[in-house]
């Protein structure tokens, strides 16, 4: 298969501030994106890309590295590297390439500090905590049997979050939410508009997970409760990038 050149003119590299290989990762990501470099397209030789675009080789080998730990390409020995997968559909109608890297590590960084938030809660939820995560629950159950009509829920989903933390008993989980809300918001609110265009059990399976961690923090299951927290939010993740 021919290889298609990479058109630096389709996504010239930001200027901004940020590590190189950030920038090479956000390019490399969008020509894969927007079908410059198709599934099973070869990619040039990092030396080609460190001259194309104006940095080390070494700075090309970390983001090319990072790229092949998010499942978007491998190496096949003696021939290079290939792209394996495009991120999914639609996902770029709602956040800049430059923020995709950014969405994807926190979610990572989400799922050990709210697994763990989970099961605290789990152990430590009294009758008016659980209470209050059921409550938000019961919005949000609203909101998705309302579809488009009950809006994106984002700021219930959040919500959803805070109250299992603050339910935890340890403060430093709600404070550490708080600080990273704007961050987490970007990513809900990009998985909710996802969902509002792709089939209706998209929306019904994230609602099912929430339900799935208030079941085992209803049932003080410490163990329960991090495994679906941290299954949620891995789902979320897959839901953006994987089109899952």
């Amino acid at each position: 298969m021919k290889k298609p050149a990479m058109k630096s003119a389709e996504l010239p590299l930001s200027s901004s501030t940020g590590r190189l290989s950030d920038r090479i990762y956000d390019h490399v990501l969008g020509q894969i994106a927007i079908g410059i470099l198709p599934v099973n397209c070869r990619l040039p030789p990092e030396n080609g890309l460190a001259e194309l675009l104006g940095v080390s080789r070494p700075v090309v080998r970390e983001a090319l590295t990072r790229l092949r730990d998010d499942g978007l390409i491998a190496s096949r020995q003696g021939a290079g590297w290939f792209v394996t997968r495009c991120p999914a559909a639609n996902a770029f109608d709602f956040a800049p390439v430059s923020s995709i890297p950014d969405i994807q590590r926190c979610f990572v960084f989400r799922m050990a500090v709210e697994g763990d938030a989970a099961a605290l809660a789990a152990r430590n939820r009294d009758r008016q905590s659980l209470r209050r995560i059921q409550q938000v629950l019961t919005r949000l159950d609203t909101m998705v049997a309302q579809g488009r009509e009950g809006g994106l829920g984002v700021e219930e989903d959040l919500l959803f979050h805070r109250t299992i933390a603050e339910a935890s008993g340890n403060r430093f989980f709600v404070e550490t939410l708080t600080s990273l809300r704007e961050q987490i918001a970007i990513g809900v609110n990009l998985n909710r508009n996802l969902s509002l265009i792709q089939p209706r059990g998209r929306i019904l399976r994230g609602q099912q997970e929430h339900r799935r961690v208030f079941e085992a923090i209803e049932a003080q299951d410490e163990d329960g409760a991090r495994r679906a927290m941290r299954t949620h939010v891995e789902n979320a993740r897959k839901r953006i990038f994987e089109g899952g």
